[in-house]
């Protein structure tokens, strides 16, 4: 199959280009009207299929809910926004609870499902810091835990990519070091340590940060905080929430142009409540979780607990609001994730040999099609 466009992502860049798919890869790219294309899509954008690192859920279903046919529609689903892949993440529970939710994850990737590729596991949780918990239930904070991870991780098969922990409480960075030897990403997050022991997290392995300025230390300019570190660390990822309620478009543009093109990665962290109407109820973590009429999704305090975005509207926001640069913009929820999860051999941009993970976008940002692995999705 070729698709074409005179708008195609390539080398940092829109170009006039035909795209050619083959047994989910891409084959062959070529000038524009050079070879007979089976879809021309004019002058709208093709880029490269988004991924999200951190989500909890959608359509009523969560992670920890641990229901195969839940995960699976919101895997069939989520190609509406543009997800072409996705870590199914989970929230501070029981040690059942997250035993059975990794295994159900486990369970539905390496058994039959439609639409955006489930890459494996993010695992927020248990391991953080009780100030900064958000709205994970404290009841089930736990110290990091060699042990205890691996029998999440015997439970995941495998399938735990990157875990969110406060590194403060991980004694000798212990968890870090396995963690780490063992290719799983470490984000610091819910977290109360100082720009030092960040540092210090980072020169023993953490590589990311989680949903950065929200559930962490704030930037003050004589203690600079978890905040401070996210500028400062250049080649530390960090996830951001890009809805502009957890960080307004300053924030946001103020962020990014620290960052630069490559570490910044959009996530959407939503909820069950992603696809359900305004003023939704729902219990998230065993909390009750209600959706506010700007999409964000709040605590009964008033704490916001999660969004309900869609990563298209992300890019619009970061594009339109934030004037963060286009290739910033897209870059954050395609190839830094990627080469985040050590996947960048295969998916985050359009090349010759990578999975045929594409999106063709209209010019207010919306999803016109989805490519997920060559196959049409919309």
């Amino acid at each position: 199959m070729i698709i074409q466009s005179k708008k195609v992502w390539i080398a940092d860049q829109f170009i006039s280009a035909a795209v050619e798919l083959e047994q989910g890869k891409i084959t062959g790219i070529f000038p524009y009207g050079e070879k007979q294309a089976d879809v021309d899509y004019g002058s709208k954008r093709i880029v490269p299929g988004f991924m999200d690192i951190h989500c909890h859920g959608a359509y009523e279903f969560d992670t920890n809910d641990a229901k195969p046919e839940g995960l699976r529609y919101w895997a069939k689903h989520i190609v509406s926004e543009g997800v072409t892949s996705f870590l199914a993440t989970t929230v501070t529970q029981s040690v059942e609870v997250l035993t059975n939710a990794v295994a159900n994850v486990a369970d539905v990737m390496e058994g039959s499902y439609e639409g955006a590729e489930i890459l494996g596991i993010h695992f927020e949780g248990p391991y953080l810091d009780m100030k900064y918990k958000g709205a994970q239930p404290p009841e089930y904070i736990a110290k990091p835990s060699v042990e205890q991870f691996k029998h999440y991780q015997q439970a995941a098969r495998g399938h735990i990519r990157y875990v969110t922990l406060a590194p403060e409480h991980d004694e000798g960075f212990a968890l870090t070091h396995y963690l780490t030897e063992h290719g799983v990403v470490v984000s610091i997050g819910h977290s109360a340590a100082t720009y030092e022991q960040a540092v210090m997290a980072y020169a023993n392995g953490a590589r990311s940060m989680t949903h950065v300025y929200n559930g962490m230390s704030p930037f003050a300019h004589r203690a600079n905080g978890l905040v401070g570190a996210a500028y400062r660390i250049r080649t530390m990822y960090g996830e951001i929430i890009c809805d502009g309620c957890h960080s307004t478009p300053a924030a946001l543009n103020n962020y990014f142009m620290s960052k630069g093109p490559d570490y910044a990665i959009m996530i959407s962290d939503a909820l069950m409540a992603k696809g359900t109407p305004i003023g939704s109820e729902y219990i998230f973590g065993g909390n009750h979780i209600t959706i506010y009429p700007d999409g964000s999704a709040h605590l009964d305090n008033g704490t916001l607990a999660g969004s309900t975005l869609n990563i298209n509207k992300g890019l619009r926001i970061l594009v339109e609001e934030a004037m963060v640069p286009f290739n910033y913009a897209l870059n954050a929820c395609t190839i830094n994730p990627a080469r985040c999860l050590h996947l960048d051999d295969r998916k985050g941009s359009i090349q010759i040999g990578k999975d045929a993970d594409l999106v063709v976008l209209d010019d207010n940002y919306d999803v016109l099609q989805t490519y997920c692995m060559g196959k049409a999705q919309l």
